[in-house]
């Protein structure tokens, strides 16, 4: 299992650009939910409040979250991300719920894989995909969040390695088709993430096809761990992913010149959502569908993208437009690396003078 998946993938990525979904949670504040709403007949009687922990809705609103993969596979993504960005143990001890990770994470990939299949069904010629998300956590493994104790850590390298594994195990148990590593602002966060997937890789006898998507945070063009975009792909291409890409934090404008230049770098398939935008004073996302499919043609049609799709701010309609944006231009061609150009020189050049080589 796995092989099959990423041969099919790779195959349609050489033809085409595929699309990605869009934002869950800009379509979950969409429902306008209260508390009710979160705790479902199960978690009435939580002891803390549960209003804002989008991840559990797999479990007490599952119809809801169906209805919205439905809505990105019907507006043409052809790859649905489960609905588990705060899934691991680490991020929901916000709410006391590290118990239920393993649940949250098999459920969500579960109603993302019925909905993937229901859809496959219809349009058999566009199989559509489904990829277990590992977000970030709410921790940062390189830096002290304590000004006055720089050498202090909120979460240990070992600990990460524990919580994505459980994630990993229950991605895959629940029908993912790949792993996105996704929205990575510390490359040491993303180094125990990998680790995990490949330790429960081996340990499943199961090799799924990897997504690796970092962060850019600011207009320096640095992660959050103060790396580039061409260190953060060197400290990660050791993983061979199926795509490397950029998502969140900036919208189209800020965010091209990074997707450029992983463009021009990286030695396998190239992704990237970006936020409609950066959010106004409301915290709301101001970049219509049509002006961002704008940006999105124009970057197709430099040659930029492999996989295409929305994060904060997107919608159905977004994803829609972006569909009809790169439809019938041609994929972007993957790079060969310098040493790997170095290394096939110096090998004709070798052989050439011995000639058992």
């Amino acid at each position: 299992m796995g092989s099959n998946v990423r041969q099919q993938i790779e195959a349609q990525l050489k033809q085409r650009i595929l699309l990605i979904d869009g934002g869950m949670g800009t379509m979950i504040q969409d429902y306008k939910l209260e508390e009710n709403d979160y705790r479902g007949e199960r978690f009435a009687d939580w002891h803390s409040d549960l209003k804002g922990n989008n991840d559990l809705l797999v479990l007490t609103q599952p119809q809801l979250i169906k209805e919205i993969h439905c809505a990105y596979l019907e507006a043409g993504a052809d790859i649905l991300e489960t609905n588990t960005f705060n899934a691991t143990t680490i991020a929901m001890a916000d709410y006391d719920m590290e118990s239920l990770s393993e649940e949250i994470n098999f459920e969500a990939a579960k109603l993302a894989r019925e909905a993937a299949d229901e859809w496959t069904a219809k349009t058999p010629d566009k199989p559509r995909y489904v990829a277990g998300v590992l977000g970030p956590t709410n921790r940062t493994c390189s830096i002290s969040p304590d000004v006055n104790d720089p050498g202090y850590r909120n979460v240990s390298f070992d600990e990460l390695v524990e919580a994505y594994s459980e994630s990993t195990r229950a991605l895959i148990k629940g029908g993912s088709d790949l792993i996105l590593i996704e929205t990575i602002f510390d490359t040491l966060n993303a180094k125990a993430c990998a680790f995990a997937v490949d330790a429960v890789f081996e340990e499943l006898g199961i090799y799924l096809p990897v997504m690796i998507s970092g962060t850019i945070t600011d207009a320096s063009g640095r992660t959050l761990s103060g790396q580039t975009t061409e260190a953060f792909y060197n400290a990660m291409r050791h993983v061979n992913p199926l795509s490397f890409g950029l998502n969140c934090a900036l919208g189209p404008d800020e965010l091209r010149p990074y997707v450029e230049e992983l463009s021009r770098i990286s030695e396998t398939f190239v992704s990237t959502h970006p936020n409609a935008g950066l959010p106004n004073a409301f915290g709301e996302y101001d970049l219509s569908p049509e002006d961002m499919a704008v940006h999105v043609k124009e970057w197709a049609e430099s040659g930029f993208l492999n996989l295409i799709g929305g994060c904060c701010g997107t919608t159905p309609e977004h994803i829609r437009h972006m569909a009809m944006a790169v439809e019938g231009v041609k994929p972007r061609q993957r790079q060969i690396s310098q040493w790997l150009v170095d290394y096939l020189v110096l090998s004709r050049s070798l052989s050439r003078k011995i000639p058992c080589l």
